[in-house]
């Protein structure tokens, strides 16, 4: 569990603890002198249930589990419980084995509301201190005292095993084109675009489906699917207002086309074990991506910026294509939108430019694609 998790649940553990404890012994005790009486030990825990907040339910067991009461409760009494071996509950796993004589249970599903509940169990001891029976008291979560903010999740890289089936079939399949994958850069520039200058924090890319699914800061409780139509029409960024680049953002603007490219670079690097989904959230800061072996990988941005394509597929280490590739954009984009769409027209004219020399002929038509991408939405926009 996130530590700072399990300290919130720790926190709320203790309060319960201090809370109820003052109290039960005290109640054992005058337990204690009528557990042959059950009229007399439902008239007792009714007179002290006003006095136990957030409690949902008293009952008192015998030395064998058997419930000798009924359920008693704010609202009343439950009969029907009666009887009820409660002895192989969760709850009462290890009570008789607490140096206090008393034990708060892990949370578990309870069996009559199917809500996650906690009991607290109070041994009852007769006066040679042999176990006489048990006192109990029910808690529903839902109605407890809650922490006053969401705990804060710990940012470090967790990997998440995926369906065996899919991974015991990993060698009989391989990627086959999608819709996607066949505009995949100007579909990239798109998402880019949205989430710089258009309020959308979180952004994943679905290469298999041909679709995305976006989150925007003005309405974060409702995703939007975008479907391969709308991906691929930059005219989509007139339906989101401009918004400035939220200050809640932890994630550079600069990189954010970066990341999104090694995702695909994910995606086309192997035909066996590639990217089917991955996304972004500028606000943690976290990378999901999710492969065709249906293994996922959260991981914080930066980690994920400094890892190269041998990482992932075991392969040489060092500056990966793709990192040169993005490298050579960002400089050329640098030089402003004229020069960028002078270095285009010169290209498609089948003349050279400095800006390209010394590239590979296939690293040159990558970054002029990756080029025309960016500026294509970038004409979109002023029209």
């Amino acid at each position: 569990m996130d530590p700072e998790l399990q300290r919130q649940v720790t926190q709320q553990r203790t309060i319960i603890n201090e809370t109820l404890r003052p109290q039960t012994a005290k109640l054992a005790i005058s337990c204690r002198s009528v557990l042959g009486d059950r009229q007399a030990l439902e008239s007792l825990l009714r007179s002290v249930m006003r006095s136990l907040p957030y409690c949902k339910y008293l009952w008192v067991l015998d030395a064998e589990g058997h419930q000798i009461t009924s359920n008693i409760s704010r609202d009343g009494i439950q009969p029907d419980q009666y009887g009820r071996d409660r002895l192989e509950r969760p709850y009462m796993l290890g009570v008789n084995e607490t140096e206090l004589d008393f034990h708060l249970s892990d949370a578990y599903i309870s069996c009559n509301k199917r809500r996650p509940s906690l009991t607290a169990v109070q041994l009852i001891r007769n006066r040679e201190g042999e176990i006489a029976g048990y006192l109990g008291f029910d808690y529903d979560l839902r109605e407890l005292p809650h922490v006053d903010r969401l705990h804060e999740a710990e940012k470090c890289w967790i990997q998440a095993k995926g369906d065996p089936s899919i991974r015991g079939n990993l060698f009989n399949q391989s990627r086959v084109e999608s819709l996607l994958d066949s505009r995949v850069d100007e579909i990239i520039a798109l998402l880019v675009e949205l989430m710089s200058c258009h309020g959308v924090f979180h952004g994943k890319l679905h290469f298999s489906s041909s679709r995305a699914t976006i989150w925007t800061m003005d309405n974060p409780y409702n995703y939007r699917i975008l479907d391969f139509e709308s991906l691929t029409d930059p005219d989509i960024c007139l339906a989101y207002p401009r918004r400035e680049y939220s200050a809640m953002a932890v994630v550079p603007i600069t990189k954010i086309a970066p990341i999104f490219a090694i995702q695909r670079e994910l995606r086309f690097s192997d035909d066996t074990i590639y990217l089917r989904s991955g996304s972004l959230n500028l606000c943690n800061g976290m990378v999901s991506l999710n492969f065709s072996c249906d293994g996922s990988h959260y991981i914080p941005y930066d980690e994920f910026l400094a890892k190269d394509l041998g990482f992932w597929f075991g392969q040489s280490s060092g500056q990966t294509r793709v990192a040169s590739i993005e490298a050579e954009v960002e400089r050329i984009c640098d030089l402003g939108c004229s020069r960028v769409n002078q270095v285009i027209t010169q290209a498609d004219n089948g003349r050279a430019s400095p800006e390209l020399a010394g590239l590979t002929a296939a690293d040159s038509k990558e970054v002029l694609d990756r080029l025309k991408s960016i500026m294509a939405v970038y004409a979109a926009r002023e029209k």
